[in-house]
């Protein structure tokens, strides 16, 4: 490899970095909670603003996902029914299924 080659690979793995960090920052995140044998998993989880998070029903009982504070409320979720709310703002953010309020959950938002 000639000198030139070997002194601009450094820069070029820089700004192969910068480009990968950039597109990163510019697609929104998506973080899925199984609803399953009663219960969130995971049940706790620490996100971004601007990640949106998708509840999936997996029992064959109907659940509902409910912020404590109503900041976002689902409707009654079937098997295989899906829920989505993409949190803005940072903040802890507690939930749980109103059928059966024993199932709870929390959701971190924090700068990065």
């Amino acid at each position: 490899m000639k000198p030139a080659r070997i002194a601009a690979a450094p820069r070029l793995a820089a700004m192969l970095l910068m480009f990968a960090e950039a597109a990163a920052w510019a697609a929104p995140a998506t973080i899925t909670i199984d609803i399953a044998k009663f219960a969130f998993n995971p049940k706790e989880i620490s996100v971004a603003p601007g990640t949106r998070v998708v509840w999936i029903n997996r029992d064959d009982t109907p659940h509902t996902v409910s912020g404590r504070d109503k900041t976002f409320a689902s409707k009654a979720l079937d098997t295989d029914d899906k829920y989505e709310y993409t949190f803005a703002n940072a903040g802890d953010f507690n939930y749980y299924c109103v059928v059966h309020p024993y199932m709870t959950g929390t959701v971190h938002v924090r700068k990065p």
